[in-house]
């Protein structure tokens, strides 16, 4: 789903690479994600690559194919994850998995990014665990909500997130920019950002 593009220095795009959690890989459907990232291009000309995952294994194979096969990794700033998971972990297949396990898997590997969760999950950490997280990967920042909504997802939100992302670089202003325009969706879903 990516499109060669050129890029000279004044018109720097980046990608959103999109990995999420479903039940088996193996039945294809097209979930409120991918309408949500088909938007993202049309209307913020953001292109993104879309996968699903069923298996921490699955999980690690599709980061490392984007990290070693896949040549505009560097422009990928945003890693969207749309997963289920308690305070500190993600949870596929039914397994749950600590932060600390996913830093683990992802030694080193995630320099220049920004780690964005959708409110599928709760993002809970402890700023010593979003620390050991940042310092382990190497990512920028780690961003999601402090409440799951059942009823509210989180893509309108996600999508004014990804769009300043691509207009500002320090990760404070971002953050400072959707409180200003979004407030009450912010404060509604909780939106949190470690770095």
């Amino acid at each position: 789903m990516n499109l060669p593009h050129k890029h000279n220095s004044e018109d720097y795009e980046q990608f959103i690479f999109c990995l999420e959690a479903v039940p088996d890989v193996e039945t294809v459907t097209t979930t409120a994600v991918i309408k949500n990232l088909e938007q993202l291009a049309l209307e913020e000309g953001i292109t993104s690559i879309y996968k699903t995952c069923d298996t921490i294994e699955g999980l690690e194979e599709s980061l490392n194919t984007l990290l070693y096969d896949d040549h505009n990794f560097k422009d990928y700033e945003i890693i969207y994850l749309v997963m289920q998971g308690k305070r500190n972990t993600i949870c596929l297949n039914n397994y749950y998995y600590s932060f600390e396990e996913i830093a683990e898997l992802f030694e080193g590997k995630m320099k220049g990014k920004i780690l964005h969760f959708a409110n599928t999950k709760k993002l809970d950490l402890k700023p010593e665990e979003a620390q050991y997280f940042l310092d382990i990967t190497g990512a920028v920042a780690v961003s999601g909500y402090g409440s799951a909504f059942r009823d509210v997802n989180s893509n309108s939100l996600d999508k004014a997130f990804f769009s300043l992302c691509q207009e500002l670089d320090d990760v404070v202003d971002i953050v400072e920019e959707l409180h200003q325009k979004h407030y009450a969706l912010c404060k509604l879903l909780d939106f949190r950002l470690y770095y």
